[in-house]
């Protein structure tokens, strides 16, 4: 049986590939903060589907708890077969609304973290020839948009350059971009979302099915979904000076209030 390890694990987007993993037979380690709620997921995950569940008590935006993961992946009498970059937050606010301690604590989560860990990741499953690392970033990556959207174009950049250049090693890398998805993401940052249009958002179990299947294809990036396809393909062909405006305005609409 295969290990996934699977940070920001307890709630969202982690929580979902937690459930289908383990419904596939993947055995797991799960990260995330609250040990209470790690504990009770993997009690559950275990006694549904009777697979191990290793839990991990760790806060990406310290040293500590970077240091923590790094030295999971790196133990090579239990490897990890796959990796899931999904811990990530947002701060309510545009740029200078916003503390500067509060701006580096994300680069910290969602750019240094990602960084160290698929560094140590990989280097094991070099070793072995075979893995897989999904790095979840956002559709935000692609649109001007403050900080979040810079750390998370950092992942798309970083993951599909370190693609290409582990091609011929067995280790996929891929970074998910899916846009909004129903989780606890909005309500922590203290955002609203009742001016989310209904179309727009996304299913958590239906987006990892896609994300899964597409890192099997060997793809170095996915949109799932074919309305953030289509969204995606309208931003490429829009001239940056438009496309801020645009997005400013729509950041105001339907962003935090």
């Amino acid at each position: 049986m295969t290990t996934a390890l699977i940070t920001g694990a307890t709630s969202g987007i982690g929580a979902a590939f937690a459930r289908r993993l383990a419904t596939d037979g993947h055995n797991l380690v799960l990260v995330a903060r609250d040990t209470q709620r790690l504990r009770e997921q993997a009690t559950e995950l275990h006694d549904r589907h009777g697979i191990e569940v290793e839990v991990l008590t760790a806060d990406l935006a310290t040293d500590e708890g970077i240091a923590a993961v790094e030295q999971r992946l790196g133990n090579r009498r239990d490897p990890v077969d796959l990796l899931v970059n999904n811990a990530g937050f947002a701060n309510k606010g545009r740029y200078l609304e916003v503390p500067i301690a509060d701006e580096l604590t994300m680069l910290k989560v969602h750019c240094e973290a990602v960084l160290r860990l698929t560094s140590a990741a990989t280097e094991t499953m070099r070793e072995r020839g075979r893995g897989g690392i999904v790095n979840v970033a956002s559709v935000a990556a692609f649109v001007p948009r403050g900080t979040y959207g810079a750390s998370k174009a950092w992942i798309v950049q970083f993951t599909q350059g370190a693609a290409r250049d582990l091609a011929a090693s067995g280790v996929r890398l891929m970074a998910l971009c899916p846009g909004f998805v129903r989780t606890e993401f909005h309500e922590r940052a203290g955002m609203g979302t009742d001016n989310v249009p209904k179309w727009m958002w996304l299913d958590a179990d239906k987006l990892v099915a896609t994300a899964l299947t597409d890192l099997a294809r060997g793809k170095s990036l996915s949109v799932p979904d074919p309305r953030y396809k289509a969204m995606m393909g309208v931003v490429k062909v829009t001239p940056r000076a438009l496309l801020s405006g645009v997005t400013s305005r729509t950041g105001r609409k339907y962003g935090p209030r």
